[in-house]
């Protein structure tokens, strides 16, 4: 596996010049794939255009800057996902990863309060020894509890970096919901049905603005309304 990407064949989701620079930060492995992730380093300098260039950016993480999940980190190809939080604690600077109408990530600013809890997706669930559930979540995170009160395509709010679960949401009829890939990707909308399929074949969800998409592409982000705000796109 090469150690270097070009920015021509770089991941969609970065919201970066493609031909002004013929190299740009490979994520390292970590709570999110490559093609789903920016680095560390690309949202520090290109995002947040906090500097100019890759070794000013490395010093400001380095020197340890920089929070991620409300977790400092020196790692500068630790890869951002979606619904992460960045916090410049010098700067009093806060922001959410989230994807915007055009499907890449983009860095939204938010409250500092705002910046110690985080969304995660329920993706899998497994059986622990004595009984015990553990929550597999889109960031790697692995989450274990007593009741199992919980349901895989469900989100869950929790406090940073404590993990504590602070409330859940059902992907349920009447939940607000993100899409999180396919053409609809960055749109916001109500649920209103799931419709189970037979065979292998994943089930959709409907919303009510008039679009259905399969289940992996939804990410609930509230109950009655939603917890985080779309980006704005911009060209």
């Amino acid at each position: 596996m090469s150690l270097h990407q070009k920015r021509l064949s770089s991941s969609k989701v970065l919201a970066i010049p493609k031909k002004q620079h013929k190299w740009v930060t490979r994520s390292a492995p970590g709570p999110h794939s490559k093609d789903k992730s920016l680095p560390l380093l690309v949202a520090v300098r290109d995002n947040l255009g906090l500097c100019d260039t890759a070794q000013e950016a490395r010093r400001i993480i380095g020197n340890r800057e920089v929070a991620v999940d409300m977790t400092l980190t020196r790692d500068f190809k630790r890869p951002l996902g979606l619904m992460d939080t960045i916090s410049i604690a010098k700067a009093k600077a806060y922001y959410r990863v989230l994807l915007d109408r055009k499907g890449r990530l983009r860095l939204v600013p938010i409250d500092e309060k705002d910046a110690k809890w985080k969304l995660v997706r329920i993706e899998d669930k497994t059986i622990l020894k004595g009984g015990k559930d553990q929550l597999n979540c889109h960031d790697g995170r692995n989450l274990r509890v007593d009741k199992d009160t919980f349901k895989t395509g469900d989100a869950l709010k929790l406090e940073l970096p404590e993990q504590k679960i602070l409330a859940h949401y059902p992907l349920e009829k009447g939940a607000v919901a993100m899409v999180v890939s396919g053409a609809h990707t960055g749109e916001m909308s109500t649920v209103t049905q799931q419709i189970s399929t037979r065979g292998s074949a994943e089930g959709l969800i409907e919303f009510a603005d008039g679009f259905s998409t399969v289940k992996a592409n939804v990410f609930i982000v509230g109950s009655e309304r939603a917890e985080v705000t779309v980006p704005e796109v911009s060209i």
